[in-house]
């Protein structure tokens, strides 16, 4: 399930044509990274990872959409910064790299 939640991600973010493509590259190593620390994450803390790969899904589904709604972009960015809280002592790097793409997404307009 995480993996196919990263992949329709990838997807989002290769197909959204209102997406600078140095923006869209920026996002997609970004991407690259949360996969791997999820990935990590989510064999001892499987419910945290996917709520992490389910908000940074809705968070890309957010700037990709061709008519933005401000309030629902904050909504899911909000989601994906507290899907990490309570990480911080135990998974420093998954924090660092969630908050990596949030901020990204956020300069993206959200």
């Amino acid at each position: 399930m995480i993996e196919d939640r990263i992949q329709v991600i990838q997807s989002t973010l290769e197909q959204a044509r209102n997406i600078p493509d140095d923006r869209k590259a920026e996002l997609l190593k970004l991407l690259s990274e949360l996969t791997a620390e999820v990935s990590k994450l989510a064999e001892t803390h499987h419910e945290e990872a996917t709520s992490i790969t389910q908000f940074a899904d809705a968070s890309t589904h957010e700037i990709a959409r061709a008519q933005k709604n401000a309030q629902l972009s904050e909504t899911a960015l909000h989601g994906l910064r507290l899907s990490i809280q309570g990480l911080e002592e135990s998974h420093p790097t998954i924090v660092a790299t969630v908050g990596r793409f949030a901020t990204a997404l956020s300069n993206m307009g959200i």
